[in-house]
């Protein structure tokens, strides 16, 4: 096996991992919270804090909706 036919391999399956999908519409939600939060301060709030704050404030009713909406489909 070649490196680049290793790194390929290793793209593919990342790419169509369930986790790193789940990561990513995570990580959107969190960053769309930050831009909110920071027009709201009008100031940069940061990645962090941002982050904390989306997790304690909405991850859970994020996360409930999404599995909702994925058993209906």
């Amino acid at each position: 096996m070649t490196r680049s036919f290793a790194s390929t391999d290793a793209g593919d399956l990342l790419k169509n991992s369930t986790l790193y999908r789940e990561f990513l519409a995570e990580r959107e939600e969190i960053l769309r919270h930050k831009w909110f939060e920071s027009e709201k301060q009008g100031r940069d709030i940061g990645f962090e804090r941002a982050l904390l704050d989306w997790m304690l404030k909405h991850r859970t009713p994020w996360r409930h909706s999404r599995a909702a909406t994925k058993l209906m489909g």
